[in-house]
């Protein structure tokens, strides 16, 4: 077939789509409609060919029923054509020609419909089935006339339609046959934008819309004549077929685009619907980001949140010598939310035991009711009132007092076995001691205990700290010139000598806890004997009179005397201590801890560091240490820490500095 390309054709000066009027038959411009024996039946022995009728028909070209040009020689003929315009078929006198015309069917009875194409109404008919024959009528337009092939005739063969197509070829045209012809003939099936004729008596024609080349197509196989002359010249066979043009296939094609571009657009509108909303970017680390999570940190309602950033910032690598104090502050502030935690998980279990003691006493309450529905049908089977029922109520009754001692059964078990629990429980639980005074020991015995376990804590995150600077100051030494390797070694040496230190004051601190340990051990088998001769002397009291009470009057001021005379000894023993501990600068254990601390703090700081600076750090480990404390004790170790001024002008400050090596040689 024909690749045909409208570019450059001239536009029609008129819009035919707009043009609605419908066609007049007793004008001599409109297309009349006649029965013309010739052409259906005249000569059997010509071909014809059968128009290939396209499932959704052709815009039915309009059939009036005025007769006014149309002879009545056929009256068959005149009543098809009002049946099939869906008219009764009517005379001219105004008599039905047909008794057994259906209105409601629309088509008289015996005689198949057709689908005549009708400008002006715009209408695609309903498909026609392929075993049913069409009938096609005579079609008179202004400057020639189409007559219908023999219905006889297999329908003219077409292409593969194209896709998107919206231009056909007609062939089988006049010689003498001109554009206004073609355009008069087919701008009843639609508005034409372009037709392009060629000399060897064939054109292209090109619709607006897809569905008028099924119009056109209904046309392929008439016979067309121009006016009345049967010259060779005006006559001609036309045959219309699908044709392939490539403003047709890009048309398509962008149309296809289009609805793909629609699809994937909402395709995606979808995915974003149902996708779950991806977690909040975690900020970089700065100090003032810090110190918004470390106050975070601080509130329960957003610890998760600053949790995961501080998480995140740790894996990321943020954590530096200059940052490193920073992210120590924040995971202390972590672990301090775990006594928050733990304070939470204890109310709960408050609540879910108060709750258990809800459940046991309903339980309990229910029991008793079971009880006595129980008791009621055991009384109601006695022999007093068992006689006056009849044997379908003792049957229920029975019944009803069988399934009811089960359910009580049932119940009973479930609360029994509630108070094994909690007899077991209470069995594992230590005994409350009665005497408060041993109460008050333990308890400072615990905290003892707690503050040890902290300072141990503390003490091994100082090693870590420690072993981290001489893995640096090794990683330096092997940088650094021949000149500092001296003193690098010096610097390695006492810090050697310090983490020694370190390491035996941890030792001790160990030794401590487990002592502190024994004596809880030793405290709670005292407060068993305790108990043991408390029950002994209730029972002595018991049976005790008058007499022994004035005895243990007696033996009261007696005690009283001895406990005088101890307490001058144990005053006299204490003195020589005292007197020992007043001459040392350190006067207790308490002190000697905070010099240790402040000794290796300040040896971590070679430059030296403020009063406050120091107090500072010494308050995470016991927020009780004020600035006057430190200051006087460091005043009176002048051998280990000398203070210095540093600055000028208003930039000067007071630092001291850690000098117990240079006080080693000295004394």
């Amino acid at each position: 077939m024909f690749l045909v390309q409208y570019t450059g054709l001239n536009q029609l000066s008129f819009d035919p789509a707009n043009n609605n009027k419908p066609l007049q038959f007793s004008n001599a411009a409109g297309p009349r409609v006649s029965e013309s024996p010739a052409e259906n039946g005249g000569d059997p022995s010509k071909k014809r060919k059968r128009a290939n009728i396209p499932p959704d028909g052709g815009r039915n070209l309009s059939l009036d029923s005025i007769p006014m040009g149309l002879p009545m020689s056929d009256p068959t003929a005149w009543a098809t054509a009002m049946n099939n315009l869906g008219m009764a078929p009517m005379g001219m006198t105004g008599q039905p020609l047909l008794p057994d015309f259906d209105p409601a069917l629309g088509m008289m009875t015996g005689i198949p419909p057709i689908n005549p194409m009708m400008p002006g109404l715009g209408i695609v008919p309903p498909p026609i089935p392929p075993d049913m024959p069409a009938v096609k009528e005579i079609i008179h337009c202004k400057s020639c006339t189409l007559f219908p092939p023999n219905p006889h005739l297999p329908p003219p063969a077409t292409r593969e339609r194209p896709p998107g197509c919206k231009t056909v070829f007609v062939g089988g045209l006049p010689e003498n046959g001109t554009e206004q012809i073609i355009m008069e003939v087919f701008e009843q099936c639609g508005e034409v934008i372009a037709i392009r004729k060629s000399k060897k008596n064939f054109c292209h024609i090109r619709f607006a819309e897809e569905f008028m080349v099924d119009k056109a197509l209904y046309l392929s196989g008439y016979r067309i004549r121009l006016g009345s002359s049967t010259d060779k010249k005006d006559t001609g066979r036309l045959h219309v077929d699908f044709a392939q043009a490539r403003d047709d296939l890009y048309e398509w094609e962008c149309k296809q685009r289009m609805l793909a571009r629609e699809e994937r657009h909402r395709r995606r509108l979808e995915e974003e619907r149902f996708r779950p909303p991806s977690p909040p970017p975690v900020v970089h680390y700065s100090d003032h980001e810090c110190s918004i999570v470390a106050e975070k940190l601080k509130d329960d309602t957003k610890f998760s949140e600053a949790v995961q950033t501080l998480l995140t910032w740790i894996e990321r690598g943020e954590v530096n010598r200059r940052t490193a104090n920073n992210f120590y502050s924040m995971i202390q502030s972590a672990n301090s939310h775990i006594r928050r935690l733990v304070n939470e998980k204890a109310t709960h279990e408050k609540e879910m035991e108060e709750a258990k003691e809800k459940f046991k006493l309903a339980l309990s309450g229910i029991l008793v009711q079971f009880e006595q529905i129980v008791a009621v049908y055991h009384s109601a089977s006695k022999q007093k009132a068992w006689d006056h029922f009849t044997k379908a109520q003792r049957k229920n009754i029975s019944v009803w007092c069988k399934q009811a001692e089960e359910i009580r059964n049932i119940h009973n078990d479930e609360l029994m076995g509630i108070r094994r629990e909690e007899e077991m429980e209470m069995s594992d639980e230590e005994i409350e001691d009665p005497s408060e005074m041993k109460e008050t020991e333990e308890s400072a015995l615990v905290s003892q205990v707690e503050a040890l376990k902290e300072e141990n804590d503390s003490l091994r995150w100082q090693l870590d700290a420690y072993r981290n600077e001489v893995e640096l100051l090794k990683q330096e030494q092997g940088k650094a010139s021949r000149d500092e390797d001296t003193t690098k070694e010096q610097q390695l040496k006492l810090l050697q000598q310090a983490l020694q230190g370190m390491q035996q004051h941890l030792l001790k601190v160990q030794d401590e806890y487990k002592k502190r340990e024994a004596e809880l051990e030793k405290v709670r088998e005292d407060k068993l004997k305790i108990e043991t001769l408390l029950e002994t002397l209730k029972e002595q009291q018991s049976l005790a009179d008058e007499e022994d009470k004035e005895r243990d009057v007696i033996d009261c001021q007696g005690n009283e005397s001895s406990t005088s005379r101890i307490c001058a000894c144990s005053q006299e023993k204490e003195c020589p201590a005292e007197k020992t501990l007043s001459n040392s600068p350190v006067k207790s254990e308490r002190e000697a801890l905070l010099v240790g601390i402040i000794s290796t703090f300040l040896h971590v700081h070679p430059f030296g560091a403020s009063i406050e600076y120091i107090c500072s750090y010494l308050q995470r480990l016991d927020s009780k240490i004020c600035t006057t404390e430190v200051e006087v004790l460091m005043t009176r170790l002048q051998h280990t820490f000398k203070q210095e001024l540093s600055g000028v002008g208003a930039s000067l400050e007071k630092r001291w500095k850690f000098c117990g090596f240079d006080g080693l040689k000295m004394t």
